[in-house]
C-alpha cells in the first residue's frame, strides 16, 4: 500500500507539472501567434499585462513587457492564495505561472499578417486548452481563479459579475487602444477562451439525476460510499406502464461522477430508469472539491 500511495504522488505530481508546462506553452501560442499580430486583448491578468505592455510603449521611455507584467501581477495574488486557500494550490499556481511568463519571453511574437477574426477564434481557442487542462488536473493559472476562489469561500457567491467587470475594462481599453473593430475581435476571443475551457473543464459542472428504482438502497449504498452525495428519497410511487411500486432518488453530482454513478446503476439495478439534467446553480449543503 505505501508503494502504491508513492506511485499515486509521483504520478499526481508529473500529471500537474506536465499541465503546467502545456499551458504555459499554449498561452504563449495564443499571445505571440493571435492576439499580438492581431492587436486584441486577452481576459484577467494576461489582458491587463497586455493593456500595461500598451501603455508603456505609448507613454513612458522604457517598455514594460507583457511577459513580465504577467508575472508582477499574479505575486500579490500569490500571496492571497498562500494564506486564504491553501499551500499545494498556490505552490502549482506559481510554477504554471512563472513557466508561462517565461514561455512569453522565449517564444517570440512573429511578424505576420493574419485576419483578426482568425487571430481571435484561434486564440482563445489554443488558450481555452491549455486553461482548461490545466484545471482539469487541479492547477490554477493565476489571476481571476484565485480572486473567484477567495470570493466563492468567503460569501459562497459566484464571482462571475467581477469578472464580466474586469473583461469590459479591458475589451474597453482595445477599443481606445486599436479601435473598436478591435475591441469586438478582444470580446470575441475572450468569448471562445471562456467556451473551450468549459468544454474542457467541467469540475465545476453540476447535474442532477432522478432515478427510479426497485432496489434504492444497493444503490444508495453505493452511491454513499464511492461519492458521498446526498440524496432524496421519494417512497411508494408507481410505475403506470407496470404499476409496481418503486422509490425515486435525486442527488446532485458534479459531472466528473457520472461514470461512476451510471456503473453504480449497472450493477445495483440494470432496468433502472434514471434522467440527467444540467444544474444552473446549486443552495445549500454541497460537497466541492477540497483545494488545497
Amino acid at each position: 500500500m505505501d508503494q502504491l500511495d508513492k506511485f499515486n504522488r509521483r504520478y499526481n505530481l508529473l500529471s500537474k507539472i506536465s499541465a503546467a508546462f502545456f499551458y504555459s506553452l499554449a498561452v504563449a501560442v495564443a499571445l505571440n501567434f493571435f492576439w499580438t499580430p492581431g492587436h486584441m486583448y486577452s481576459s484577467g491578468i494576461t489582458g491587463f499585462a497586455q493593456l500595461i505592455n500598451t501603455l508603456s510603449e505609448r507613454f513612458l521611455p522604457f517598455t514594460l513587457t507583457t511577459s513580465v507584467m504577467y508575472f508582477a501581477l499574479n505575486v500579490p495574488l500569490f500571496l492571497v492564495g498562500w494564506f486564504k486557500i491553501g499551500h499545494k494550490f498556490t505552490f502549482f499556481t506559481i510554477i504554471s505561472v512563472v513557466l508561462g511568463s517565461i514561455m512569453m519571453h522565449v517564444i517570440n511574437p512573429i511578424n505576420m499578417h493574419v485576419d483578426p477574426l482568425v487571430c481571435a477564434i484561434f486564440g482563445g481557442m489554443v488558450n481555452g486548452l491549455g486553461t482548461g487542462f490545466a484545471l482539469k488536473n487541479g492547477i490554477s493559472t493565476g489571476g481571476l481563479d484565485i480572486i473567484g476562489i477567495v470570493i466563492r469561500k468567503k460569501t459562497g457567491a459566484s464571482y462571475g459579475k467581477v469578472n464580466i467587470m474586469i473583461n469590459l475594462v479591458i475589451i474597453a481599453a482595445a477599443g481606445f487602444a486599436f479601435g473598436w473593430s478591435r475591441a469586438l475581435y478582444s470580446a470575441l476571443t475572450i468569448f471562445i477562451n471562456g467556451r473551450v475551457i468549459d468544454a474542457v473543464y467541467t469540475q465545476h459542472q453540476k447535474l442532477q439525476v432522478t432515478i427510479v428504482t426497485e432496489h434504492p438502497q444497493t444503490i444508495i449504498d453505493g452511491i454513499q460510499e464511492k461519492m458521498h452525495r446526498g440524496i432524496t428519497i421519494f417512497h411508494d410511487v408507481e410505475g403506470a406502464y407496470s404499476h409496481d411500486e418503486k422509490t425515486v432518488l435525486i442527488t446532485v453530482i458534479d459531472r466528473y461522477d457520472m461514470y461512476d454513478i451510471l456503473q453504480i446503476i449497472k450493477k445495483c439495478d440494470p432496468y433502472a430508469f434514471m434522467s440527467v439534467s444540467e444544474v444552473e446553480r446549486v443552495y445549500g449543503r454541497f460537497r466541492e472539491q477540497e483545494i488545497v
